[in-house]
């Protein structure tokens, strides 16, 4: 359970850092608070740290959940998946939009793998099947 301990605080690490360039972006482009709109690259920076907020609302649960009714390693290396996945979500997004497929990708598939499989064998135990 440490890993996948370690795992989240590093997800949860790395939205702050996005947190971070969104300010840095809010500065650099003279976007002042609480103006969301003005600059596309800034917008951009604003997207993804709001699009990371919205896959942690599933992710943390997903990850806690599996790690619990099914393999604790196979969560966390679930979860390093989407930490990279995230990371290349905001080096695509922030250069081109349309290029933020992959990094998607990495971030909400392990997600719903998790959720999926917690389903399946929470099920699974309460029919007595595993």
């Amino acid at each position: 359970m440490d890993l996948v301990i370690a795992v989240v605080v590093l997800v949860l690490i790395e939205y702050i850092a996005f947190g971070i360039l969104v300010g840095r972006a809010r500065e650099k482009y003279g976007i002042a608070a609480p103006a969301i709109s003005g600059d596309p690259v800034f917008e951009r920076y604003y997207r993804v740290h709001q699009n990371t907020a919205e896959q942690l609302l599933a992710f943390l649960p997903a990850i806690f959940l599996y790690s619990h009714l099914g393999n604790t390693t196979v969560a966390a290396g679930l979860g390093t998946v989407f930490l990279v996945g995230r990371g290349l979500y905001l080096r695509s997004y922030v250069a081109d939009p349309k290029s933020r497929g992959l990094g998607f990708a990495m971030s909400f598939l392990p997600t719903a793998f998790m959720l999926v499989a917690s389903l399946v064998i929470a099920v699974g135990n309460l029919l007595g099947m595993f």
